[in-house]
């Protein structure tokens, strides 16, 4: 269930993958990346790359869908959870609004397409 929502993503140009703990954050976009799953490591990149995520599938136990109202503009997510609740694991879609700040409907239906697929929350 968790490879293909990552699957999904990664195949979207200009998604913010971010990987986060109390004293690191790296970040990732997703074009061109590979991703393979073996046994319950699935890894984001390949190991030559100059940066790639391995994301342990079974401390995964929520994925949802965020749609956040800044000042501005709205930030469109997907978040991925561990068992205690903690994000461990978020894509950001980036490039959502034009020069005059104008939501991309083309971006927004991406997203939109997503929730339709695999729904808004997933427990795993």
């Amino acid at each position: 269930m968790l490879f293909p929502i990552l699957s999904d993503l990664i195949k979207i140009d200009d998604i913010l993958l971010i990987v986060k703990n109390s004293s690191a954050t790296s970040e990732i976009k997703s074009n061109s990346l590979n991703i393979k799953q073996r046994e319950k490591w699935i890894t984001i990149g390949t190991n030559d790359d100059p940066a790639h995520i391995h994301l342990n599938s079974e401390m995964i136990k929520t994925v949802e869908f965020f749609q956040e109202e800044k000042p501005d503009r709205t930030s469109f997510s997907v978040r991925f959870f561990d068992a205690k609740g903690d994000r461990v694991f978020a894509a950001f879609f980036t490039k959502m609004y034009d020069e005059n700040n104008k939501l991309k409907i083309a971006r927004k239906k991406l997203y939109d397409n997503l929730i339709h697929k695999h729904g808004s929350i997933i427990q795993i």
